[in-house]
């Protein structure tokens, strides 16, 4: 049996780098704490567990005091940084730089939006942990379109910023864009 593997196939840089990040807060045997899986990846995660890592609910993280908790690929809303500095917890970040990015972006926009009684949309798939953090970077602006069904949640009489989960499809992201 022959077996291809398509060039580019793996983890994405995001999660590659996340994985990078675990492994070296992990050395020395150190208590590394994980909020969610930190890959969509049974076998990598128990490798990871088997260094150390422990994944941890948001449920979980709210409890922890004075210890280091690992910010995974998909990012975190604000509340979690907030929650992280209240109980003295150390953020080992590890988000991805195109989420981290797209993130700042939707928090410089906010205070337009605010102003101007704008509506910060986001394209991606509900319950996702990185829409979860952008829908916490837009605040109580933020509206979740998941996709061209989703657009009567819009008003179009108000201004629209448009921003996408990093992994939804940009054929679905183009057409709800066409709608808005």
């Amino acid at each position: 049996m022959k077996v291809d593997i398509e060039p580019g196939s793996g983890f994405c840089f995001g999660v590659e780098n996340a994985v990078k990040i675990a492994e070296e807060a992990l050395k020395g045997g150190n208590q590394v704490y994980c909020l969610g899986e930190i890959v969509h990846n049974e076998v990598e995660v128990a490798r990871l567990k088997d260094m150390g890592l422990v994944t941890i609910t948001h449920e979980q993280f709210a409890e922890l005091h004075d210890t280091r908790v690992l910010v995974r690929a998909h990012g975190e809303p604000p509340s979690t940084y907030a929650a992280a500095q209240k109980n003295n917890i150390t953020i080992i970040e590890a988000t991805c730089p195109i989420v981290h990015s797209i993130q700042e972006k939707i928090t410089n926009v906010r205070a337009l939006a605010e102003q101007s009684d704008g509506q910060i949309v986001i394209f991606g798939k509900e319950g996702h942990a990185e829409v979860i953090g952008l829908l916490g970077a837009a605040g109580d602006r933020g509206i979740l379109v998941t996709g061209k069904h989703d657009t009567g949640k819009i008003d179009f009489t108000r201004p629209v910023w448009l921003f996408s989960q990093t992994t939804r499809s940009k054929t679905e992201y183009e057409l709800v864009a066409e709608i808005i």
